[in-house]
């Protein structure tokens, strides 16, 4: 499996080649109809999105998200792993997520506005997220990096205190990812886990941004700043809670000057290695 925005990317591309001649089935999830990736890929499955006109992606990446999850439930269909209720039910829930998203948009905006104002002198930024969360949390920091040209690494939660701890003080804020989906076990103790992590970071004086649920008055606590998403499955909570960290890089970059549609160094489409 291949991703990419404008599947012309030449490092994945030249996989995909590599996989086809050594005589694999390929699918390519691409942004761009009738894309190299998409022409060679023995299956395309498009993220229809629409043309991505930001350098730094943003639809596209939370539609290729998308994808993949309705892969994973297709997958899981295939294997006899999901029964036609459960599945009518996740599609339900897939369906619903445009217009939670779009009654969301608004608020995590002024949300996030709110908050580079406030740490708008930082230059250094860690975020960090657990599970199927540390991935967003790496895309927030990239985006950071793309948008607003400030240092940010991405890290795992539990990897803090191995080593990038060192870094935490009250100059560098962290970016931390708290949401849950109460009815997964196992997203719980992820969970509680963050909150442990926020509560010593609250006794080192770090200056803690956090991505919560609606509601969660705990973190709201615990956190200098908050910006709440509403409720929801955890692979859904992943696709929405990537938004307002795109918000906060675009402010980030309005706050320094930047012109966000024309990051410096950076093009469309990686052509060459």
């Amino acid at each position: 499996m291949v991703v990419s925005q404008s599947g012309e990317t030449a490092d994945t591309l030249a996989a995909l080649r590599k996989a086809n001649l050594a005589g694999h089935e390929t699918l390519a999830i691409t942004n761009v109809d009738d894309s190299t990736m998409d022409r060679e890929a023995t299956v395309s499955f498009p993220t229809v999105a629409g043309r991505e006109r930001a350098i730094p992606a943003t639809k596209s990446f939370t539609a290729q998200l998308l994808n993949l999850y309705l892969f994973t439930l297709m997958s899981a269909v295939v294997r006899n792993a999901i029964d036609a209720s459960e599945l009518k039910l996740r599609l339900s829930e897939v369906a619903r997520l445009p217009s939670q998203i779009e009654t969301q948009l608004k608020d995590w905006e002024d949300a996030t506005h709110r908050v580079a104002y406030q740490v708008r002198k930082a230059k250094n930024f860690l975020y960090l997220g657990r599970g199927i969360h540390y991935p967003i949390a790496r895309e927030g920091a990239l985006k950071l990096k793309e948008s607003a040209y400030l240092h940010a690494e991405g890290y795992p939660s539990g990897e803090l205190k191995h080593g990038p701890n060192a870094l935490v003080a009250e100059g560098t804020p962290l970016v931390m990812i708290a949401t849950v989906d109460r009815g997964d076990t196992d997203s719980v103790q992820r969970y509680e886990k963050v909150v442990q992590l926020m509560r010593d970071m609250r006794e080192q004086h770090a200056s803690i941004v956090a991505i919560a649920n609606v509601g969660d008055e705990l973190i709201g606590e615990l956190a200098d700043h908050t910006v709440y998403v509403a409720e929801m499955r955890e692979p859904l909570l992943a696709i929405c809670e990537v938004i307002p960290l795109q918000f906060l890089s675009y402010w980030m970059a309005i706050n320094n000057g930047i012109d966000v549609d024309h990051p410096r160094n950076l093009t469309k489409a990686v052509l060459a290695e």
